[in-house]
């Protein structure tokens, strides 16, 4: 047993032949504040082999330090756990106890959470800001929701879009879930998750005023999974008053969020827009001498590579119209405003972030011209 723990312990940090895996190291998530809020980067939804995941949790602890994340939750299956003949350990908490160990000394929110594994209906659920996963343990369907709910649990619905649930892609819901929005039981309802965005999903999250979530799910190792694909795992960014557990409960049953895979965001324009704006700064706008044609330098300071249209009366000069910003890169326009102009007003659509399905935000900054 003891050389077990050991390897899987090791997993993270070990190299691996060249055959096998080939590192390119995670990169750290970056995004702005917007005003008023401190933006916190969250995945909610992860597993360790104390269910049905391939690593120890301190591992998932490590990774996410790696990544710059403010919080995580290991949300183990309550009713699964395929390595129950190599680990059998009766108490559901076990892994969130592990990961508090491993992230004592660190800067890292450690959320307490479990998931809730049930066919159709019910489906998959993750309640995070728990107190004791053992209580949520039961073989009827309603307890662990109303356990969850007497423990002040954030309950979101998990990947409703799934095919090995929903053969055609589409979440259903079922009065089961209506009842349990009604009852105050469910809160949120993941729009990502993994690599699958679920447009249906964010029109469940609109209709019934759901939080957006975006979650990994991750089971093998980050690395593996996204990192020597040249992705990032998906995240929830919590519009948070302070960086506190506490404040982040606030800030999710409050639905504060955007959900983020790389290039795609997802979430409510009252957040979504200020998060793009604050994304993209202005680092200088001037004439090109003896000319009409502005040159503005922008600069995008998040993590996701962002993708514009131009929405002006002005066209660009050599430059098509859809450009991309690099994450934390810079780019220049040349705009044609036909006269010298003290300020003008920027104004771009944010091609691949969504408010609602397909609809996608247009976003203004104010220029002012130097002389």
């Amino acid at each position: 047993m003891k050389t077990y723990l050991f390897a899987l312990a090791l997993i993270g940090t070990l190299p691996l032949t060249a055959q096998d895996h080939s590192h390119t190291g995670a990169k750290p998530f970056n995004y702005p504040n917007i005003e008023g809020y401190q933006t916190l980067k969250t995945d909610l939804h992860i597993h360790t082999v104390f269910s049905d995941g391939k690593v120890w949790p301190n591992i998932r602890v490590q990774e996410a330090l790696r990544e710059n994340l403010d919080a995580i939750s290991l949300t183990e299956h309550l009713e699964y756990q395929p390595h129950l003949s190599d680990i059998p350990h009766p108490d559901r908490n076990r892994s969130f106890d592990i990961a508090m160990q491993e992230a004592k000394d660190h800067d890292l929110l450690i959320i307490h959470g479990s998931e809730i594994t049930r066919s159709a209906p019910i489906g998959h659920n993750n309640a995070v800001f728990i107190k004791d996963a053992n209580k949520l343990r039961a073989k009827d369907g309603l307890t662990p929701f109303n356990e969850a709910k007497k423990q002040g649990a954030f309950v979101f619905w998990n990947h409703p879009a799934w095919y090995a649930q929903n053969p055609d892609g589409n979440p259903v819901l079922s009065d089961f879930q209506k009842e349990r929005i009604q009852n105050g039981e469910l809160h949120g309802i993941e729009v990502i998750n993994s690599v699958d965005y679920a447009e249906e999903s964010l029109t469940l999250a609109l209709e019934q005023n759901l939080t957006i979530m975006g979650t990994s799910d991750i089971h093998e190792l980050i690395d593996w999974d996204y990192t020597e694909k040249g992705k990032q795992r998906p995240i929830t960014l919590v519009f948070a008053k302070e960086r506190s557990i506490k404040s982040m409960q606030e800030a999710l049953f409050a639905g504060r969020t955007v959900a983020v895979y790389n290039d795609l965001l997802v979430g409510k324009a009252e957040f979504l827009n200020p998060l793009i704006k604050a994304s993209i700064e202005v680092k200088s706008a001037t004439y090109i001498n003896n000319t009409q044609i502005l040159e503005v330098e922008l600069e995008n300071v998040s993590s996701s590579p962002l993708l514009f249209q131009n929405e002006m009366d002005y066209s660009f000069y050599s430059s098509s119209p859809v450009f991309e910003i690099p994450p934390v890169g810079k780019y220049t326009l040349r705009i044609k405003t036909l006269e010298e102009k003290e300020s003008i007003d920027l104004k771009l659509k944010a091609i691949g972030t969504f408010t609602a399905p397909k609809v996608s935000p247009v976003i203004e900054w104010n220029i002012s011209v130097e002389k």
